[in-house]
């Protein structure tokens, strides 16, 4: 049974992608219906020679966000693993890694203690789909996951996999720290 929803996903994900050249298009999933996500289309989004966003079609923090939700649901539902890397097992800043390579082109440092000195600070209130959100869980312990909108983020939970939580949620009302905006959010 896994080898057949392989064939399904080869079929109907990569070989298009593979006959497309240098544009593609979308649905999303229909669990991000709650965040007004409508279907996208890019042509020539990422310059190759400073791995800046370049959108050409809608608002900046709707493609940024309909890019990271299409990560999301590669990696939805991946179990954590501490020092984790791949669809085995993951933790939270490699997952950062992941998704804002495969998304945008753009490398992060590997720990939380090295992304949180990435980019510019911004406030609570101010967060953007893209900014990386910072929580401290314990002494010496930082979480990180990356703010799609409405007040929800996707991270990988020690407890839930990959996952997408409200930061309206007690646990992390009380143990948010900050946000940063990577130079790539413009």
């Amino acid at each position: 049974m896994p080898r057949i929803k392989h064939l399904v996903a080869l079929v109907f994900f990569v070989a298009p992608l593979i006959v497309s050249t240098n544009s593609f298009a979308f649905n999303m999933p229909k669990e991000f219906a709650s965040l007004g996500i409508k279907s996208i289309s890019h042509k020539n989004s990422f310059s190759e020679k400073d791995n800046f966003i370049k959108m050409t079609n809608g608002s900046d923090a709707e493609n940024i966000r309909s890019a990271i939700l299409s990560q999301y649901s590669n990696w939805k539902g991946t179990r954590y693993h501490l020092g984790g890397t791949t669809h085995n097992g993951v933790d939270c800043s490699a997952l950062m890694q992941k998704i804002f390579s495969a998304s945008f082109g753009q490398s992060l440092p590997r720990t939380t203690t090295q992304q949180i000195h990435n980019g510019q600070q911004v406030s609570k209130e101010t967060l953007k789909p893209g900014d990386l959100v910072f929580f401290k869980t314990s002494p010496g312990q930082r979480h990180v996951g990356v703010y799609v909108g409405d007040n929800k983020f996707i991270h990988a939970s020690s407890s839930e996999g990959v996952t997408m939580s409200s930061l309206a949620n007690h646990y992390w009302v009380d143990h948010y720290e900050t946000a940063r905006r990577l130079k790539v959010m413009g």
